[in-house]
């Protein structure tokens, strides 16, 4: 049954209006009206979460799983609906669509899991010793609590597994603390649809109605307004380096200041090792083309830049991730604005002469063809607009002259999402040099393989130094990300029918 938008906000359980509206700018199909956000609905939407937090922020582990796991259900029973209207406001395939929503499913059922057993409380116990001298020592109980509200934006890349139940949302509803999500505006009727299973879980789980609340975009005053508010205690946010710094900037102005958890970009550098280039050039070549051609080149974790040494080997790796590049046809992308932004980045490298263009193409409207260029190791240090995210199928191969160019290459780079080291057994070395350098860079590290595309599992991270992310020792990604929305608090000689039932 095919699914019409009604437009509206859910704030505390009710679907409400705006004072004005905006058209959606679909990829294809037709265009729905959206009721703007105002900052009235924000400071509705918080005070109801603020009141949700003293049943919600104090409920069982077992009732927040079924939550979660409810939450799961009710998503899976409109997949339809949400491939359909997916894939007319974004352009992203029906495969990839499926694809992310058992992503989203299987996030929110991993933390269900995951808050069952309660290993992320951390529990700490120090028992008294009275007859401790010269001073006994208390009894001492500490365990990780929920922070209370949490503010979530939606991303435009990715919208089901990090936007509306996402998971940002997944982690803080597991932690304990109700969410309120600033749709976007590049896919507001896949936001809707979600939101309207998340409504159908609060009800059939018994949960405060302001546990989640839904404030469309349109406005930029929205945001502000949402980090801003004095009851939201953290932000989750997966967007652009600008308006993201933006926001984090006016969490740290806040009188009472607050994390703000942002994700931000990155060009994720791949260095291929010189034994690795001689034995398959070709094929890491070619490999490395689809990775960065996938999705139209828009995931955060998009290999942009490739380091190779000079010569006939990384010729060899340059000519088949080129000829790989001209075979990928032109690729819708994700919105107008973001097309825009892909030609505007290109242009910068075309009007640069420490580049080389090898492969220059022109796109049109909402569409983008592959595009790659080539620069010298000092070019690229010297030049810090290269080391930039073009948020789409652009690459960059910078040539090195040696393994010394290379390190001192790497320890050029700015704070990453990602880094990977193609090698093969003769560059184990070269790698052990290598690799307490990406360490250092990066939020994680891979080898023989391509970023793009990540586990949802204990041991991800997707997160690192700054610009990757605003905060170099959380994950968005993975089960970890839940110790972003809790604080640890000791409770010293409180008796045990008073403490918290998870640590009584």
């Amino acid at each position: 049954m095919s699914f019409t938008p009604h437009g509206k906000h859910l704030v505390s359980g009710e679907w409400v209006s705006g004072d004005a509206m905006f058209s959606s700018e679909p990829a294809h199909g037709p265009s729905h009206e959206f009721s703007v956000g105002t900052v009235d609905l924000v400071d509705r939407a918080c005070e109801a979460a603020e009141e949700a937090f003293w049943s919600y922020g104090y409920s069982s582990r077992a009732d927040r799983a079924a939550f979660l796991d409810a939450i799961a259900d009710e998503i899976e029973a409109r997949g339809a609906q949400i491939t359909e209207i997916g894939t007319q406001e974004t352009g992203l395939p029906e495969a990839r669509l499926e694809g992310e929503r058992g992503r989203t499913t299987g996030q929110l059922r991993l933390f269900a899991e995951h808050i069952r057993k309660g290993d992320y409380l951390d529990r700490r116990h120090d028992a008294a010793l009275p007859d401790r001298q010269p001073l006994p020592r208390p009894d001492l109980r500490m365990i990780q609590r929920p922070i209370g509200p949490v503010a979530v934006f939606g991303a435009s890349n990715f919208p089901l597994a990090f936007s509306v139940a996402g998971g940002d949302t997944a982690a803080a509803l597991a932690a304990g603390c109700p969410v309120v999500v600033k749709g976007h505006s590049a896919h507001p009727g896949t936001g809707e649809i979600v939101a309207e299973a998340i409504k159908a879980a609060v009800g059939k789980t018994g949960m405060p109605a302001g546990v989640f609340s839904l404030i469309q975009g349109g406005n930029r005053e929205v945001g502000q307004a949402l980090v801003q508010h004095p009851l939201i205690k953290a932000v989750g946010f997966t967007g652009s380096l600008g308006g993201g710094r933006a926001l984090f900037d006016l969490c740290a102005q806040r009188d009472e200041p607050i994390p703000f958890y942002g994700e931000l970009g990155s060009v994720n550098p791949m260095f291929v090792l010189p034994e690795a280039v001689k034995a398959r050039g070709a094929e890491i070549g070619k490999g490395w083309a689809g990775s960065l051609t996938m999705g139209a080149g828009q995931f955060c974790t998009n290999p942009g830049i490739a380091v190779v040494e000079t010569g006939a080997e990384g010729d060899a790796f340059v000519q088949a991730a080129a000829d790989a590049l001209k075979e990928v046809g032109p690729q819708v992308m994700l919105t107008d604005g973001i097309a825009k932004a892909y030609r505007d980045g290109q242009d910068r490298f075309e009007t640069r002469n420490s580049v080389t263009p090898i492969l220059s193409t022109n796109s049109e409207g909402r569409e983008a063809n592959p595009n790659l260029y080539e620069t010298s190791a000092e070019n690229y240090l010297q030049d810090h607009a290269l080391g930039e995210e073009v948020f789409g199928p652009l690459g960059l191969v910078i040539r090195v002259g040696g393994i010394e160019e290379m390190l001192n290459l790497a320890k050029g780079f700015e704070g990453q999402l990602t880094a990977t080291i193609q090698m093969d057994e003769g560059d184990t070395e070269t790698a052990r040099k290598l690799l307490p350098i990406l360490e250092r860079k990066a939020g994680r590290v891979l080898a023989n393989g391509f970023p793009t595309g990540v586990e949802v599992a204990d041991a991800m991270v997707h997160g690192g130094p700054f610009p990757a992310s605003t905060n170099f020792g959380a994950t968005s990604v993975g089960t970890l990300s839940i110790r972003r929305f809790l604080r640890p608090v000791s409770f010293q000689n409180i008796p045990t029918g008073v403490l918290p039932d998870d640590l009584a």
